[in-house]
């Protein structure tokens, strides 16, 4: 036992304090404060306990067996624990990289939305401006109903429309095309083969009448003809007259048309620059002051006479007025009414009298007016005849010019073939090798260009590369010069025998 009470004990057991400080007797320690021991002695190898042989004599068998069962009991539950610690780290591990996963998703989803909201703001903007463009266009549109040009437009258009509608409901027998001079024979000599050939369809009677056509001489066709060819004549005369006043009113109406666009856009400019205050107001029509005031009825009459005198009395509005004389006219006899109805009697035939003076004055301004016009669409029509005489000398103008072009390259064309050629200049001469160069070159290349490159050759060209093309063509031109001798001499000699 002494060596049991020599021995050290561990830090982590606390020391108790006693009491007194009188020596306690040791106690006999049990067997499981041995076993706890020796427990913790294997524990900590630094560590050494002296344990008395005695004490392992002492242990018994069974207690060992226990402790050893509990200590692997513990060594199970330690295992267990790190197993099922393990488990929720795994478990914990996955639910981060869920989490992860789930991070990033909406991460995207974030992104994706903040990428439709800011297409969805473009738009928006892009719909604002949209937006205010078409308040502005709609502003000037509104402005522009207010726009009233004081223009007199032209009055050709109006007329020539109503000149058409007139030719149209009433032909002119003049117009007509003219009958040939079968139809003319034919109509004379219809009844003659009718009385020969009673049973006769039309279809034969056609047939006959053109047979008996051929068989007549020209003597007596010739009155038919005459009289075919004079009519012609006059109805080709007014068809052409015609065709030149539509093309003469033609050019004047786009002369006119012209000047109405300038008009026009001045007065638009004018009613920009002014600024208009009362927008929204219409203007009232104007009345005309010459046209004579309708009478006034006869009640009307009767509260002209008894307005004054009620307002003087009561001190009324006009509506309460207006209610009494509505009721003192209801009460009213006949015989009381009949003053003031023959005064609404005689101011209507007096107001008839007047609107037919009017009417008959308002026909007559018409009828000047119909005269002014017809008067100015007549010198119009002069005016556009004389543009259109203009405009016929500038073409017979261009047609000459025309034509001398032509007899110029008929002249070309009937050149005596044996006359000789005139030979190519050194440029030209150049310009045929370098041309067949480059398109053997250059597949597909345009004129222009070949023609550029070219003459930028020639111009890099050095004076001996030149001399060369010189040279050459001035031997073809000296051989020229002798063909062209011989040539003179031949066309001498053919000129002299055709003379004699």
């Amino acid at each position: 036992m002494a060596s049991v009470a020599e021995m050290t004990l561990p830090s982590d057991v606390p020391a108790k304090k006693g009491k007194s400080r009188k020596v306690l007797k040791q106690k006999k320690q049990s067997l499981n404060e041995a076993n706890i021991l020796a427990g913790t002695v294997a524990q900590s190898p630094s560590m050494v306990l002296p344990v008395d042989d005695s004490v392992k004599e002492n242990v018994d068998p069974q207690s060992q067996k226990k402790s050893n069962k509990r200590g692997a009991s513990k060594a199970a539950k330690q295992q267990t624990d790190q197993s099922s610690f393990e488990k929720e780290l795994l478990e914990m591990q996955e639910k981060l990289q869920k989490m992860t996963l789930e991070k990033e998703q909406t991460e995207e989803m974030l992104k994706a939305r903040e990428e439709m909201l800011k297409q969805k703001e473009e738009e928006l903007d892009a719909r604002g401006k949209e937006h205010e463009k078409l308040q502005t266009e709609l502003k000037k549109l509104q402005k522009m109903k207010e726009f009233k040009p004081t223009l007199n437009f032209p009055i050709v258009q109006s007329l020539r429309d109503k000149e058409e509608k007139k030719e149209k409901k009433k032909a002119d027998p003049s117009k007509k095309r003219p009958v040939p001079p079968y139809l003319l024979w034919s109509k004379d000599q219809w009844n003659e083969v009718k009385k020969a050939n009673p049973n006769a369809e039309f279809k034969e009677m056609a047939n006959l009448l053109g047979a008996k056509w051929k068989t007549i001489s020209a003597e007596e066709k010739k009155p038919y003809e005459e009289k075919y060819q004079a009519e012609k004549e006059v109805y080709l005369k007014i068809v052409g007259m015609e065709k030149r006043e539509h093309e003469a009113m033609r050019l004047l109406d786009d002369e006119q048309k012209q000047k109405t666009a300038m008009e026009l856009l001045e007065q638009y400019i004018q009613f920009q620059q002014e600024a208009i205050v009362n927008e929204n107001k219409k203007k009232k029509k104007e009345k005309d002051p010459l046209k004579p005031k309708q009478p006034l009825s006869a009640f009307f009459l009767f509260t002209n006479e008894r307005r004054a005198a009620l307002l003087a009395e009561n001190n009324n509005n006009v509506k309460e007025v207006a209610k009494v004389t509505g009721e003192e006219w209801k009460n009213m006899t006949e015989q009381q009414k009949a003053p003031y109805e023959e005064m609404a009697m005689k101011n209507k035939e007096k107001y008839l009298q007047e609107m037919e003076v009017y009417k008959k004055k308002k026909d007559e301004e018409a009828a000047e007016h119909m005269k002014e016009e017809e008067e100015l669409m007549k010198l119009k029509k002069q005016e556009a005849l004389q543009l259109l005489k203009k405009k016929e000398k500038t073409e017979n103008l261009i047609k000459k010019t025309k034509e001398n072009r032509q007899k110029k390259k008929q002249k070309d064309d009937n050149v005596d073939p044996n006359k000789p050629k005139k030979p190519a200049s050194s440029f030209f001469r150049f310009s045929r090798e370098e041309r067949k160069k480059l398109v053997e070159e250059r597949p597909g290349i345009n004129n222009s260009t070949i023609n550029a490159l070219i003459s930028l050759k020639w111009k890099e060209l050095s004076e001996e590369e030149k001399q060369v093309w010189n040279n050459e063509a001035a031997e073809a031109m000296e051989v020229y010069k002798k063909e062209m001798e011989e040539y003179n001499k031949t066309a001498a000699a053919e000129k002299q025998k055709n003379n004699n």
